[in-house]
């Protein structure tokens, strides 16, 4: 697909999302793998990622739309007082968390290139009292944040939905002080998916075909000029997500994929957690 036709797919479902519709535009909005609009499943997935109980209720109702596959700001070692800024920040989940710690003394800024999404994070930083979080509308390969203005850069599974993804990396690099650091998790190949996935509108949503080769994605993040860039780590895309997935199943219907197709794409898949730093 074009880029221009990858962002407007991606924003269309997404704003569904946001929106808490269950119909899609023969897209799949509503996922497993990346995308919620129920509470109790949100809840669950987020639960088996990598966040707690304690850090589920801490945040405003509606902020955790179960989108995510890792827990970043657990990853980050975040501290007081620092300026975070978050790439995809959704309904503003990850963002809270993040201003949890940071405290009144420190900033998170989310950036997120679905208005309706943008919306929905300012109203939960209403709700929730957050006076240290900034939510902005823009693009991760054009972010609207000033050059070295940065201390930790986070994205929970977002950056494989961009079709330029060495651009979203130079605009991390150019947005981080000298010394931060980054924590990503993101969907990535161990080998090459058909073509006929590759091409799939819903594939894309559901985070499969915007998804590139992990060594791939690890050698764009050094190339932008990141230092000590490592796995912490690497799991199986859960094959219940799938093979029993709503996202996997339209995903199979629509390109008229076997189970074991299905099971090969699991094979083909990984969810891995990403850290760097910048020089």
């Amino acid at each position: 697909m074009e880029e221009d036709k990858i962002k407007s797919v991606v924003r269309d479902a997404y704003a569904k999302v946001a929106k808490r519709e269950t119909e899609s535009l023969k897209v799949i909005p509503v996922s497993r793998c990346c995308g919620s609009s129920n509470g109790d499943l949100a809840h669950g997935i987020s639960r088996a990622v990598g966040y707690n109980e304690d850090e589920l209720a801490s945040v405003p109702e509606g902020a955790n739309l179960g989108l995510g596959c890792g827990n970043p700001t657990a990853l980050a070692g975040l501290h007081e007082g620092e300026t975070v800024l978050d790439l995809g920040s959704g309904a503003g989940f990850d963002c809270f968390l993040a201003a949890n710690i940071v405290g009144v003394d420190g900033r998170v800024i989310g950036v997120d290139m679905t208005p309706e999404m943008v919306d929905k994070a300012r109203s939960n930083a209403r709700k929730g009292g957050y006076e240290n979080v900034d939510f902005r509308l823009g693009e991760l390969e054009h972010l609207p944040v000033a050059d070295r203005s940065v201390d930790v850069l986070i994205s929970n599974c977002v950056i494989n939905l961009t079709p330029d993804k060495a651009a979203v990396f130079n605009e991390a690099f150019r947005v981080l002080k000298p010394g931060g650091h980054f924590a990503v998790s993101d969907i990535v190949l161990l080998k090459e998916l058909p073509d006929a996935v590759k091409q799939s509108a819903a594939a894309y949503v559901g985070c499969l075909s915007g998804a590139i080769m992990k060594d791939a994605y690890i050698e764009t993040i050094r190339a932008a000029g990141f230092k000590g860039v490592r796995v912490v780590e690497e799991t199986a895309f859960p094959l219940d997500c799938m093979a029993n997935d709503p996202t996997a199943q339209a995903i199979g219907s629509s390109l008229n994929l076997t189970s074991e197709e299905l099971d090969n794409l699991a094979d083909a898949v990984r969810s891995i957690k990403v850290v760097g730093e910048k020089p």
